[in-house]
């Protein structure tokens, strides 16, 4: 991370920030912030069950904060319960991937403005999962933006953009990685202009938005009348979380990775397996084959396909069974 002098904030007062995240991707972000600035306290999603015993787990954030001693809030209705975050007396709010809709009462309150940071180049890919989107939808290039929030979801005034390439080789956990890190490096440059009110107001031309919605489990299942790039980047797209799946024989599979072939049998059944390579096993699509090379069997961890096949009598048992 690049060292920013925020000397050149031009600024008497102290500079009180009010963090409002969830996931890990605004971990990096808030770390670098509690080396630079004073974070009054931090907003983040209420814990969640998790697993057959429910067992309350944190956010990320609020783990974070907890080891730094920062105030954690954690309403479980900001638009009913945003009064505690005034009781801080933010003069600046920055969120990143909170999970709950501002409102407007917070937006207008800090002297510095309610500042965003979101994993997509706006107005595209706008929404709750833009990381998953830009791969699954075959994007080229991504990247993360700053903007000036206001009521309506991701349509907020552009203060500055950064962009990257998205690899053929990226996951999601990859490209989200890599967004985390530029999205924190994007803010801390541009917040000196944002504290002395000199950062651009860009507005959205909202003929060029695009949506990402959050993923479904309707997303999750792999469609294979599909073409061989559309299945390819669903696997990726999907992974680490929370993953492709089929059936096989009637169980769910998860797919964690796949490639392309260039094998075609035009007389074979969508969804069908029809080849056995080393690294795994090929499945007719509607444009050609599938190779997939790493699976979840139901119940069991994460393995290499060549493992499931050198744990089978016979490799080619599998030919002709159908995936769905």
């Amino acid at each position: 991370m690049e060292n920013y002098d925020i000397s050149k904030i031009d600024v008497e007062e102290e500079i009180r920030i009010v963090f409002m995240g969830t996931p890990e991707f605004s971990v990096p972000i808030l770390e670098a912030l509690t080396k630079e600035y004073n974070v009054r306290g931090i907003v983040t999603q209420p814990d969640k069950p998790v697993g057959r015993n429910k067992e309350l787990i944190p956010s990320p954030i609020k783990k974070f904060a907890n080891d730094n001693l920062i105030l954690v809030l954690q309403p479980e209705n900001i638009k009913e319960e945003w009064q505690d975050v005034v009781s801080l007396h933010p003069n600046l709010i920055i969120t990143c991937a909170y999970g709950q809709i501002i409102p407007r009462e917070l937006l207008v309150y800090p002297k510095y403005g309610c500042i965003n940071v979101h994993a997509s180049l706006l107005p595209k890919l706008r929404g709750g999962a833009p990381i998953h989107h830009a791969i699954i939808d075959g994007y080229k290039t991504t990247g993360v933006t700053i903007m000036h929030m206001n009521p309506r979801m991701d349509e907020g005034d552009i203060i500055a953009k950064k962009e990257i390439e998205i690899l053929d080789t990226d996951t999601a956990e990859v490209l989200h990685d890599k967004l985390s890190l530029l999205g924190r490096d994007l803010l801390l440059e541009v917040l000196p202009s944002i504290i002395n009110k000199t950062a651009p107001r860009i507005p959205q031309n909202n003929e060029e938005a695009t949506y990402a919605k959050n993923i479904s489990k309707e997303d999750e299942k792999i469609d294979f009348n599909k073409t061989t790039r559309q299945i390819y980047n669903q696997i990726r797209g999907l992974n680490s979380w929370p993953g492709a799946y089929a059936l096989f024989e009637g169980k769910r599979m998860k797919i964690w990775a796949s490639r392309i072939s260039n094998y075609a049998d035009p007389f074979k059944i969508n969804g069908q397996i029809i080849n056995i390579y080393p690294d795994g096993f090929g499945v007719k699509v509607s444009n050609g084959e599938i190779v997939i090379t790493e699976i979840q069997l139901e119940g069991k961890k994460k393995m290499k396909t060549s493992e499931f096949l050198n744990g089978l009598q016979d490799k080619n048992s599998i030919i002709g069974k159908i995936l769905e």
